[in-house]
């Protein structure tokens, strides 16, 4: 499947069946041609970069079809052929490409302050290949697809009716107490029905990630894991204090908000199903009543803020590149998925008509302005932003956007309700990042713990963060489980801490944009603008802000949040 803004290919024939015969015709074209000069080094730089772009999307649309239908064979089997028959033959030809970038004598005449950060991760991705390793890989995508097929396959059934997860999570928001805990129990009754095979899976991605790390050298899977995802920029001992920083500045704060939610609500405790109602027992804001009045109103909110993001949206409502609600045999969760030759994303999102579905909008629209903006970049790997830098995108449209909320809230008390509720959620998401960030630390560190040993780990590291701000008496195994939801620590192992950092840095942004809104928007765009051309530090100084998680840092911007909290 393509879009219609694909541009016109130079290199790689229109409409060539992505097959791994005819990819290999033209990989091993770019293996022997020789390269003589400054002008054919960069030729062949951009030959090979169009050839990924089409193989990028290719796998792209597989991977979107197939989390939008979970149900359907044929998209799950496109998958499958990709990840178990191109995949793994395009590893070591990449590899044997990059050597030959780094071994011709022009490649030291490029300009360096353009290519720098690019041959950077060219060097590290030399280090760390271990043709041992693709096999592994492979294996591994092949156990995250199953437990995409698990959880997108749960249904919840409620007083006769079958629902989605996420559609029976709405009722976590029913001023009636005994409706949201009918709810909470039955979706929890529906996750530990699945929790042995999750498990299990997990069990499995965890031998095969630590088999990858010892096979390139490394002591464990997270030390693995900072070289290949490119942490050039930070340490495990920042991650650490960043840890800290958030159990010291930012828990203290929602334990006070639990406290006054357990008062306003006048409850003895406060019990998971009582952590997403409105605490002063408001029925749930209703910003929109179907998927297309959701991105109809982001087209428009976008728009009111800048002419360009207006513009973004609406090139993807003209080319389908939306799935936003919520139905049974889809994946959780939400992504924004870039199309390197067409330049555009594609948004994928389980929307049910709560708050939560319009920040998750916004969110991901901040990651589709990032794509846009940065699509006219000469290579893909100056497009393929580090997280940290994404994030900072997409957390900071979250609270950029709040100022045209009304376009789905045209209510002011209601508007300022759902601004509140934000900056909540704002502090509410540090430390659960913390959260998951430290058990992963723990889980591959110590890569050779029982179940029972990871139980433990877990139940002490969400303790000391707030366990969520509940009380779980009564619900050990639930609690026990609970990490099995996020999807980061089965999919994308060690993407998390990033939103961590970017929290922090959208913050920042937010504070700059009360204070002088068109001097903010120019930053943030430009920032975006850079993709990742410059190292994390810089990118953060073009957005006005400064890439910090000191405890000082943290304290200052969650007293901010706190005080804007309080005037609405």
């Amino acid at each position: 499947m393509k879009t219609t803004l694909a541009k016109p290919r130079t290199y790689v024939p229109h409409d060539l069946p992505i097959v791994w015969e005819n990819l290999d015709v033209l990989y091993n074209e770019l293996l022997s041609r020789e390269i003589n000069d400054l002008a054919s080094l960069e030729k062949w730089m951009l030959d090979r970069n169009e050839l990924d772009a089409v193989i990028q999307e290719d796998q792209a649309w597989r991977y979107i079809q197939m989390t939008c239908h979970t149900d359907k064979e044929e998209y799950a089997e496109n998958f499958r052929y990709f990840t178990t028959e191109i995949e793994p033959k395009i590893a070591p030809i990449q590899n044997e490409l990059d050597k030959k970038l780094m071994a011709n004598p022009w490649t030291d005449k490029l300009d360096q302050d353009q290519y720098f950060i690019y041959l950077r991760k060219v060097k590290k991705a030399l280090e760390i290949f271990r043709s041992e390793n693709i096999s592994l890989f492979t294996e591994i995508q092949l156990q995250q697809q199953a437990y995409q097929a698990i959880v997108g396959g749960m249904t919840v059934k409620l007083r006769g009716e079958e629902y989605t997860m996420q559609q029976a999570a709405t009722r976590l928001l029913d001023t009636d107490r005994a409706v949201r805990q009918e709810a909470w129990d039955a979706i929890t009754a529906v996750r530990l029905e699945q929790a042995q095979a999750l498990e299990d899976i997990f069990q499995d991605l965890l031998r095969l990630r630590h088999q990858v790390a010892l096979n390139a050298g490394f002591a464990n899977y997270r030390d693995y894991m900072f070289v290949a995802m490119g942490r050039f920029d930070y340490s495990v001992a920042d991650c650490e204090a960043f840890h800290t920083a958030v159990a010291d500045h930012v828990v203290p704060v929602m334990q006070e908000l639990a406290v006054e939610r357990k008062h306003k609500l006048q409850l003895e405790t406060l019990k998971p199903w009582d952590t997403q109602v409105d605490p002063d027992n408001l029925a749930p804001l209703k910003p929109f009543q179907s998927g297309q009045e959701l991105i109809d109103k982001t087209q428009q909110a976008f728009a009111a803020m800048h002419p360009y993001m207006g513009e973004c949206i609406s090139t993807m409502k003209a080319n389908g590149l939306f799935d936003v609600e919520s139905r049974k045999g889809k994946a959780p969760g939400g992504y924004n998925y870039p199309l390197y030759e067409s330049g555009a994303p594609f948004i994928f999102m389980n929307a049910t008509g709560t708050m939560r579905d319009l920040t998750t909008m916004v969110h991901e629209g901040g990651h589709a302005i990032h794509t846009f903006i940065s699509a006219d970049l000469a290579l893909n790997d100056f497009k393929d932003v580090p997280s940290e830098v994404a994030e900072l995108a997409s957390m900071s449209m979250e609270l950029l956007s709040m100022e045209q909320w009304h376009h789905f809230l045209p209510n002011p008390d209601d508007l300022a309700r759902a601004k509140r509720e934000q900056m909540e959620d704002v502090l509410s998401t540090l430390p659960w990042v913390a959260t998951v960030d430290k058990f992963q630390h723990w889980l591959y560190t110590n890569p050779e713990h029982t179940p029972v040993q990871r139980t433990e780990a877990w139940k002490r590291i969400y303790t000391e963060f707030g366990q969520g701000f509940a009380d779980w008496t009564s619900h050990d195994e639930a609690q026990q489980y609970l990490w099995h939801k996020q999807l980061h620590i089965f999919e994308v192992p060690f993407y998390y801490i990033e939103y961590g950092f970017a929290q922090l840095g959208a913050i920042s942004v937010w504070k700059n944009y009360l204070s002088d809104r068109d001097k903010t928007l120019t930053h943030y765009l430009a920032a975006l603008k850079l993709g990742y051309t410059q190292p994390i530090g810089k990118i953060y100084e073009a957005a006005g802000i400064r890439f910090d998680f000191s405890p000082e840092y943290v304290a200052d911007l969650v007293k901010f949040v706190k005080s804007e909290r309080n005037k609405n």
